[in-house]
């Protein structure tokens, strides 16, 4: 008899990526340099709206945390309106469940993704909010849904975030599954102005996958 399983019940580490996909971390130093290299140049608008961003973000913050829905508002869905990762070529959908099938093991896993973003049938960024839970749990859930993606030749990447904190993430599975972390970007400390290099990242995906 078939089990069904919620991804975020059963997939709690990074051992039990290891177990059940064989997915560990990459030795390529390589393998990750899009949130490094050759980072496009933002407009004096752009960084202008981007400041408007932080502020409201920060006028909302310090009253406590935020939830989900309201980190999606402030953060979420104006850092992809100007990475142009809601305009042509691409589509964004919200919450599609997807389903990862063990024959096997007789299981199938499911679970919902917060936000994905498209281009044609091709899968180019899975977005994760988690209000305020550690990476570290959310990390698991996230790479498992990116284990998702329905075409395994074509590299897929994620980006997770509390609001404070924002980590992208590279997942290939052609051949051995592996997969690559940016370093954590924080908006909690105003001065350094990391938002600009969240979506500096974010429009450098969308240059790459466009």
């Amino acid at each position: 008899m078939v089990q069904t399983r919620a991804i975020s019940k059963t997939i709690n580490t990074l051992l039990d990526l290891k177990e059940r996909f064989n997915l560990v971390p990459t030795q390529d130093d390589d393998f990750f340099q899009e949130w490094t290299q050759d980072l496009p140049e933002l407009t004096n608008q752009e960084i202008k709206i981007l400041e408007q961003i932080k502020n409201r973000f920060y006028r909302h913050r310090e009253r406590g945390s935020l939830a989900e829905g309201t980190v999606n508002q402030l953060l979420i869905s104006p850092l992809l309106t100007l990475a142009g990762l809601y305009d042509e070529p691409f589509f964004v959908t919200t919450e599609p469940e997807v389903e990862i099938v063990f024959q096997e093991k007789d299981e199938v896993l499911r679970g919902r993704i917060d936000t994905l973003i498209i281009q044609q049938q091709f899968w180019v960024l899975v977005v994760e909010s988690k209000s305020t839970i550690a990476f570290t749990v959310a990390l698991p859930q996230v790479l498992t849904y990116m284990m998702a993606n329905p075409h395994p030749e074509r590299f897929v990447y994620g980006m997770i975030t509390n609001g404070d904190e924002f980590q992208f993430i590279k997942l290939a599975t052609h051949n051995q599954p592996q997969y690559d972390l940016s370093d954590i970007y924080s908006l909690l400390i105003p001065r350094r102005e990391q938002i600009q290099d969240i979506l500096r990242v974010l429009k450098k995906i969308g240059q790459i996958m466009s």
